[in-house]
């Protein structure tokens, strides 16, 4: 995990609105949220829960239905919004810049160009330097990430299993090939950084940078398939600076205690006997998901949805 501190922004000629927040801003509000716990939520009391139980922020998602899903609506978040103090997210399709344009107007703190959505645009993502609003979006790898970087976001989601099934495997492999990708970066010669660059296809002096830096130039945090507080934990001591946790938390017979445990988790990912209390009793609170589908538990490693 990176030590605490400003986060280096990389020079750019991107021209911008002055009446935007200008990018170093975004990335600095997007770093207050290290070390935190982002739960996703579908309405008011669960987001009183999640505020309550120590979230740094919350994912307003509705209730997904069959069919296309687009942005939550808005009334929603505003509801939502009227009940808690934290931070609130929102999720737009990839690609979709007037959803965006719409979430900011209602006023939430973050905009989250989400690919568990259906994709709005198959060729373009959302120019998000033309938003106030900072951006969180999903990679799978180095090169994706800063290529969503140079777009303007301003935290990544190293997004693995998108079907909410408690699944991790698709998460600790996609952290883990992230983290990986930026250990050999930083152990390569500065003439080596140009084939990489185009090896990843990503613009080269965000690679420069970031092999300067020996981390991404912001914020990642981990997302799919953590629904324990040993996955959380899992997630920290490999790296990254904080979780999305999904929905899912929330069909047990205890949620609160289910939630806060993973915070905890969060917080004190590297003592074992935090991890000791906040596991223990954990199975009574996941009665109500069921990891003991064959789906899930016979899946081979790699196998989930990406």
């Amino acid at each position: 995990m990176a030590e605490d501190g400003a986060v280096t922004i990389y020079n750019t000629a991107v021209i911008t609105d002055p009446k935007q927040n200008p990018y170093s801003f975004k990335v600095g509000v997007a770093q207050t949220l290290c070390g935190g716990a982002i739960i996703q939520v579908s309405n008011p009391h669960q987001a009183k829960i999640a505020e309550e139980a120590g979230a740094c922020a919350i994912t307003v998602s509705g209730l997904l239905r069959p069919g296309i899903s687009r942005m939550t609506d808005p009334s929603l978040v505003k509801d939502i919004k009227r009940v808690v103090s934290i931070p609130v997210l929102s999720r737009v399709r990839v690609g979709h810049f007037v959803e965006a344009q719409i979430l900011e107007a209602v006023g939430v703190d973050y905009i989250d160009e989400s690919e568990v959505l259906a994709v709005a645009d198959e060729g373009n993502h959302i120019n998000k330097h033309n938003f106030r609003c900072p951006f969180v979006c999903g990679a799978r790898n180095l090169g994706e990430a800063l290529q969503r970087i140079r777009e303007g976001a301003a935290m990544i989601r190293i997004q693995g299993d998108l079907v909410s099934s408690g699944n991790i495997a698709q998460t600790v492999k996609n952290v883990r090939s992230l983290m990986g990708e930026l250990r050999s970066l930083s152990n390569m010669d500065e003439d080596e950084v140009f084939a990489f660059s185009k090896k990843i296809e990503a613009p080269y002096d965000l690679v420069a940078q970031t092999k300067q830096m020996g981390r991404l130039p912001v914020v990642h945090f981990a997302a799919g398939g953590i629904v324990t507080p040993a996955d959380a934990a899992l997630m920290m001591q490999l790296g990254c600076h904080g979780v999305f946790v999904g929905s899912e938390v929330f069909q047990c017979g205890d949620p609160f205690k289910r939630v806060r445990g993973i915070i905890q988790a969060v917080r004190h990912y590297s003592d074992p006997h935090v991890l000791v209390e906040t596991s223990c009793g954990m199975a009574d609170a996941m009665a109500g998901l069921n990891l003991g589908d064959d789906r899930i538990e016979n899946e081979p490693f790699g196998g989930a949805a990406v």
